[in-house]
């Protein structure tokens, strides 16, 4: 029996989505029964393979071009698209950039605060040209499933992860599962 492939990819955010994914703790080995992750925090991966992937697993907001080019990418390669976090869903912390314009944002994080990068702001080949607003993943592709929190529990995910592989749609989520740290 072929294992179902499951990849997985950040954005602009914090990564702490990806950790409440570690979190399942042995229950992940329950998982990788049925599964093969061929891009997580778990294979230190990057990217999904070219070859079809049956759940791809979205962290993070679209802050700039090349997020875009990763949310679509994920999109074609996989059947099923999740966006786990709130970040994900609306933006989360990293839309806060809305308020004060990207301009702003980068010279308060880059030159206004004491940093290892010597008050240089990355250029666009580093960070990818920022969009004009931070959005959800939605706007740029069509999720079939979001999982939100902050970072969404691994509760959550797992019994998200384990709807889909029964061949279920994950139903609104029971609020024990829902957390926000």
């Amino acid at each position: 029996m072929s294992k179902i492939k499951i990849a997985t990819d950040w954005l602009a955010g914090c990564a702490g989505c990806h950790m409440s994914l570690l979190d399942i703790d042995e229950r992940i080995v329950k998982l990788l029964e049925s599964v093969e992750f061929t891009s997580s925090p778990v294979t230190d991966l990057k990217h999904p393979p070219e070859d079809g992937v049956t759940i791809g697993i979205l962290e993070g907001a679209v802050c700039n071009t090349h997020n875009v080019e990763v949310a679509k990418e994920m999109r074609k390669r996989c059947q099923i698209l999740i966006a786990i976090g709130d970040c994900a869903t609306f933006g989360g912390v990293p839309a806060m950039r809305n308020l004060v314009g990207t301009q702003e944002a980068l010279k308060r994080a880059y030159i206004e605060t004491e940093s290892v990068v010597g008050g240089l702001i990355p250029g666009s080949s580093e960070l990818g040209e920022p969009l004009d607003t931070v959005t959800g993943v939605d706007k740029v592709v069509k999720v079939d499933v979001f999982i939100p929190g902050c970072p969404p529990s691994a509760d959550a995910l797992f019994f998200a992860l384990s709807e889909l592989l029964a061949g279920r749609t994950p139903v609104i989520l029971p609020p024990e599962y829902l957390k926000y740290d």
